[in-house]
């Protein structure tokens, strides 16, 4: 079975794709969900306030907005952060693997896939790529984040055109070209590759 990893910035349109591929009968792993899901477990909470202090938890909890102010103001701490939970998530990962082992290939969606170095471990990378600023636009409205902010996640993640020439497939989400029929052509290069 081919370990496809599913890649792309900070508001590309990862989960739009994802769920295309979901809607064809393709399992996906979503990283940045089993983080989160992660980070509510005491061990995990324990070991974060270990390394950021106190003021990151709340009512026995993580604050996601004061750890993220912490971490993407930092890249020492989003290291450590990272080097906590991306092993875990790829244990996950794994784990979930074995439960899919009928279908023809799997995804696993995760925004840094190559910034962890993790990239190497799949057979196929698709990229989904989107121009700087509408992922912006996209970022700020859903999230609720400022431009700044945003932007400072941005830089934590390798530049689109470098994401795109690493990848077996590139996916374009500018509203140039429609996603699903891109989706197919990549599915069935896939379907081609797996027997």
């Amino acid at each position: 079975m081919l370990r496809v990893g599913l890649t792309g910035n900070i508001g590309s349109g990862k989960s739009a794709v994802a769920a295309v591929f979901a809607s064809l009968g393709i399992p996906v792993f979503h990283a940045d969900d089993e983080s989160k899901k992660l980070l509510k477990h005491q061990l995990i909470i324990d070991q974060v306030a270990g390394m950021f202090g106190n003021e990151v938890i709340q009512d026995g909890f993580i604050n996601n907005k004061v750890l993220a102010s912490i971490v993407f103001g930092n890249p020492d701490a989003l290291t450590h952060l990272d080097n906590l939970l991306h092993p875990m998530v790829m244990k996950e990962f794994n784990t979930w693997m074995q439960l899919s082992a009928g279908a023809p290939y799997v995804i696993m969606e995760a925004a840094i896939l190559f910034e962890s170095g993790y990239a190497k471990g799949f057979d196929r990378i698709i990229h989904i790529s989107c121009p700087e600023e509408k992922s912006v636009e996209r970022v700020v409205k859903r999230d609720n984040l400022s431009r700044e902010q945003v932007l400072d996640r941005m830089r934590h993640q390798l530049k689109n055109e470098d994401k795109a020439r690493m990848s077996d497939f590139v996916i374009n989400n500018d509203g140039s070209q429609m996603i699903i029929p891109q989706v197919v052509s990549v599915h069935k290069n896939l379907l081609c590759c797996t027997f």
